[in-house]
């Protein structure tokens, strides 16, 4: 994360303390990896500290609320043939998830068995549900719009010589981290659309060029509009170095060249379509950066001054934070500009040096996070995610293996998307006789007129396909969706809009 000072914390060793009485009353998961984090304590000079002990206290908030919900249904089925069941059921998930459970399915226990699916999935929607909440109101990642990292960040950025960060990583959960966590940049400041394999559409990310140059005519903003600055475009690709024949990009599968091949050519092929229909003026700049699911370190395709890209050369990420972690932090800063600068024949112009430099920097806090939490690398080597994301919107998801994200307006353009989403969670929770859950997330713009509704009916249209395509899945009750709305214009949280959940209203005589 950008700081306002340029001094930088240098993360020494301190002895630990006790633990506090909140501490011994949190679950032991969560002490058993606070302990974890403490014990290591040899940290890079530039790892913010502060901030990777917020990161984790926000990461093991959400992910426990998904990983209490198995044992609390199974101590629910137990409860089944109680005669006050519903009430012993509504306490216990009220006392240990923090919601009640729907009435009608519970109601049907006495007649037939329990529809655990059922339950699984609602506890699932309404687990997210309760994330939405909180990061919208709350702000727990310090990296709302109106946050000091964010303005910070939105200053670095211009003085660095772009007036947009557009990121595209892979659809895949174990990069829903890469902004927040990965490269440390406070969510309102880019502009993020995931896609399986990275393969962004490149005439939609040509329409939203469009609309931010003409903000800039026409409002000023960022910036004005003859200002020397560029459309910085990133596609973020993955490999994984522990298991690279099996655990990589599954989009091209696990092929780490093509992964890296493809991404470079969507870029090229932006640039190309900007230059063609606005002429080279309007040019983009552009960057290919690689994420190791394995341990979160970075790789960086630093561009000459021409703007060019090679497959075969990067700066890794991991081997400059081994050779900078004996130096003092300001050794080490600028040890990472020389080797961004020097990395081509012809460095890249000033201000790509210094937004490059200060990535593989954030980057260092990511790895220290992985190293003190999980000893170097993931145990979740593979996918682990607990929801698909389907449609446009899920600004509220920056969690590892959290969500499989589904970007797309109709579900016949994401077919290939939803399809791999489907595959993974086939292997995720079908296998294990539990349902696919599918959040469906149209934003909209509450400044438009009948916004509102048409993101509704969007949300029902693509309800409806999802139905057809998998129709076998939600016939069997192993698949079911959870439709929300938000409005992008406003900080409030996604609001739900119906489910395949809901109870079937009878019909009148």
């Amino acid at each position: 994360m950008v700081r306002s000072t340029p001094s930088l914390r240098s993360g020494r060793s301190q002895a630990p303390t006790a633990p506090t009485r909140r501490q011994l009353q949190q679950p032991a998961w969560i002490r058993r990896q606070s302990a974890s984090m403490a014990r290591n304590t040899a940290v890079h000079p530039l790892t913010e500290r502060d901030d990777n002990a917020r990161l984790q206290a926000y990461e093991l908030e959400v992910k426990g609320r998904f990983e209490r919900i198995i044992p609390v249904l199974q101590r629910v089925s137990a409860l089944q043939h109680d005669p006050d069941f519903t009430a012993q059921a509504q306490r216990l998930a009220r006392a240990e998830l923090g919601f009640d459970l729907p009435e009608h399915i519970l109601a049907k226990a006495w007649v037939r068995p329990l529809d655990m699916r059922a339950l699984f999935a609602w506890c699932v929607f309404q687990s997210h549900q309760s994330i939405s909440d909180r990061f919208f109101l709350d702000d727990p990642l310090n990296g709302g719009a109106s946050s000091a990292p964010a303005e910070a960040f939105n200053r670095f950025l211009l003085d660095c010589g772009f007036h947009l960060l557009d990121v595209t990583p892979c659809a895949d959960g174990r990069l829903a981290h890469a902004i927040a966590y990965t490269l440390r940049i406070p969510f309102s400041s880019v502009r993020r659309r995931a896609h399986a394999g990275a393969m962004f559409d490149v005439e939609n990310t040509v329409n939203r060029w469009v609309k931010t140059e003409h903000r800039r005519y026409r409002e000023q903003v960022p910036n004005e509009p003859h200002a020397p600055t560029r459309y910085l475009k990133v596609v973020n690709y993955h490999f994984s170095s522990l298991d690279p024949e099996h655990q990589g990009c599954a989009a091209h599968g696990s092929n780490d060249a093509l992964a890296a091949s493809a991404g470079l050519q969507r870029l090229l092929d932006f640039r190309e379509a900007v230059e063609n229909s606005f002429c080279c003026g309007a040019s983009v700049d552009l960057l290919l950066i690689g994420l190791d699911t394995d341990t979160d370190a970075i790789r960086v395709h630093v561009p000459d001054r021409a703007g060019s890209l090679q497959l075969d050369r990067w700066l890794c990420g991991r081997a400059l934070y081994e050779s900078t972690l004996p130096l003092t932090a300001n050794q080490a800063r600028d040890a990472v500009t020389a080797a961004v600068e020097t990395h081509q024949a012809e460095a890249p112009d000033p201000g790509m040096v210094r937004f490059i430099s200060q990535m593989l920097i954030n980057n260092f806090s990511q790895q220290d996070y992985v190293r003190a939490l999980h000893g170097g690398a993931y145990p979740d080597a593979g996918h682990a995610e607990r929801f698909i994301g389907v449609g446009i919107g899920f600004k509220e998801v920056h969690l590892r293996n959290l969500t499989y994200f589904a970007h797309l307006d109709t579900v016949e353009e994401g077919a290939p998307d939803l399809d791999v989403g489907v595959k993974i969670f086939k292997g995720l929770n079908v296998s294990r006789d539990l349902p696919i859950p599918v959040v469906v997330r149209f934003d909209y713009s509450g400044k438009v007129p009948g916004a509102r509704e048409r993101a509704i009916s969007d949300c029902r249209r693509v309800h409806g396909a999802i139905a057809e395509r998998y129709g076998d899945l939600m016939q069997d009750g192993l698949l079911h969706t959870f439709l929300t709305i938000r409005d992008r214009d406003d900080a409030t949280p996604a609001e739900p809009v119906g489910s395949s959940l809901d109870p079937v209203q009878q019909e009148a005589h």
